[in-house]
């Protein structure tokens, strides 16, 4: 709540005022408002770029999940299997607690499924190995379904999102109603709910709760700017920001019910403390809630609904984040990208390179290089530094009162005052101290606790990670280094607007064209 207050809303109302006022991408916005803050939009590009690599790998995992769950017996609830070892451990509900109080060093089959099946996990980065087939092939299936969802712009994947978007939330609902009716549920509920005040006092927990809120938010890396840029010139986005941030954040604690209802039917069949079954990032996803349907009655009816979610709910980040991206190079090049058939163009080439790119990540190591690329160079820290001269720079270069007048211009309504304080003051304090804290409470990476990286490893994450973080000052050095004049003058021609943004005249845009409002509104809602 803390995050959500100082940074998420105020944030996300300055983010989607920006793109509905300057009617631009992530990148040519800040040309028009603020030009020396520029390489705030190539940071917040360049994360998403990294994003849509790591996200599309996800999809590629479920993908062969949700294959597997179509098995007369599900791979992951047995041990008798070719992959299996002899420290496997069989949880289906005729086994379910003597072998795991009773022996040490044991793996669930779950985790055997995923780390010698699915993964054939090698010794290290180091061990690249062979690729995964099967890997390969659906992640080759998910860039297909991207490109021919997105090919045509928002008009395209606004239909699609209709049911992206929505179908999700059917699927939530029953696996919902279906956790909290096991056995345990109660239990598990409870451990998500009932706090411990002294975990207050660790520093990774308030890391961890602003990471949840940016990315949640997706602030910071443009994407809500090129998504008010949609919007009709006067929609009343001051309205719209309250109502996407609850419920974005209901189905976040929506979705904790679901997750933790099953985690405490988990603890209740192995007869273990929950905390010793919860898991997190892949682990959640892949080992916990696959072992847990897989002790359920009609476990493939579960495995099925779980995975055919996570699919859809990773599509809609991946079409966003696509989309983005490409309104976001194509308003950087509006003469040569707006012909026809650039864009189709320059899309497969854009998911070509990135599939190349993704190749690493399909091997019998790829485990490793993903989880490099998913700490550092999609850390939420980046998104922190970004944030804070995204604030700075709209707040005090541009003028926390010009925004306030452009909201009251475009929506009829006065902003409250507390988002201005925000914008000025507590939202950049906020996120530079988050900033701070995340680089001194910094671990290196490890892999399931006991595996180090090398040092080569650590050295290319952090080049990841500075990569998109020093496009800001590195941008505004570079802009001010090439101006002509005394650097006095170049300096105050850079933090001023653009001359045409003082006669602001601008109505909602597609990529090769301006659209009427109600069909530009009607874009922007399937968007959303």
């Amino acid at each position: 709540m803390v995050f959500v207050l100082t940074c998420g809303v105020p944030l996300f109302l300055l983010e989607t005022t920006i793109g509905q006022y300057s009617q631009e991408g992530s990148v040519t916005c800040w040309k028009k408002l603020c030009p020396l803050a520029e390489g705030i939009g190539y940071g917040g590009l360049l994360i998403l770029l990294y994003s849509c690599m790591t996200y599309i790998i996800i999809l590629s995992w479920s993908l062969l999940y949700l294959i597997f769950s179509f098995s007369p017996q599900l791979p992951w609830s047995s041990c008798f299997n070719d992959w299996n070892t002899e420290d496997c451990v069989d949880f289906s509900p005729g086994n379910k607690t003597l072998d795991w109080r009773n022996r040490t060093n044991t793996t669930s089959a779950a985790t055997e499924f995923w780390e010698r099946r699915v993964l054939k996990l090698s010794g290290g980065i180091e061990e690249v190995g062979h690729i995964r087939w099967e890997i390969l092939l659906c992640l080759m299936l998910m860039w297909v379904i991207c490109y021919f969802c997105i090919w045509k712009g928002v008009r395209s994947t606004g239909k699609v999102v209709y049911f992206t978007a929505t179908f999700p939330y059917v699927t939530l609902v029953v696996l919902l109603i279906r956790g909290l009716t096991l056995p345990g549920a109660k239990q598990g509920v409870l451990y998500y709910l009932l706090p411990e005040p002294s975990k207050l006092l660790d520093a990774q927990v308030w890391m961890e709760a602003v990471a949840q809120i940016f990315f949640s938010y997706s602030v910071g890396v443009g994407s809500l700017i090129v998504l008010g840029s949609y919007n009709p010139r006067h929609n009343n986005c001051y309205k719209d920001c309250f109502w996407l941030c609850l419920l974005n954040s209901g189905t976040s604690v929506v979705a904790g019910f679901a997750v933790f209802s099953v985690l405490g039917f988990m603890a209740h069949e192995q007869g273990v403390p929950i905390d010793e079954v919860a898991e997190s990032g892949p682990g959640l996803a892949f080992i916990a809630y696959p072992q847990a349907v897989a002790m359920m009655p009609l476990p493939q009816l579960w495995s099925i609904c779980f995975f055919v979610m996570l699919i859809l709910l990773g599509l809609d980040t991946e079409f966003v984040a696509m989309e983005v991206v490409m309104t976001s190079i194509i308003d950087l090049f509006p003469t040569v990208m707006r012909r026809p058939g650039r864009r189709e163009r320059f899309l497969l080439l854009f998911c070509l390179t990135c599939f190349v790119l993704q190749l690493i990540m399909v091997t019998e190591g790829g485990m490793y290089a993903f989880q490099l690329f998913d700490y550092y160079a999609c850390n939420g820290a980046c998104i922190l530094f970004l944030c804070v001269f995204e604030s700075l720079a709209m707040g005090w270069i541009f003028g926390a009162d010009k925004i306030y007048g452009i909201i009251r211009d475009m929506t009829g309504e006065r902003a409250n005052a507390y988002f201005k304080i925000c914008w000025l003051y507590v939202t950049p304090a906020v996120s530079l101290a988050s900033f701070i804290c995340s680089l001194v409470e910094y671990q290196p990476l490890t892999f399931n606790r006991w595996y180090v990286y090398p040092d080569w490893a650590y050295v290319i994450g952090w080049i990841a990670a500075l990569s998109s973080i020093l496009l800001v000052p590195g941008w505004a050095l570079y802009r001010l280094g090439t101006g002509t004049g005394p650097l006095k003058k170049r300096l105050h021609q850079l933090c001023r607007p653009a001359p045409s943004e003082s006669a602001h005249s601008l109505t909602c845009r597609t990529e090769e064209a301006l659209m009427d409002d109600a069909a530009c509104s009607r874009v922007t809602q399937d968007l959303y």
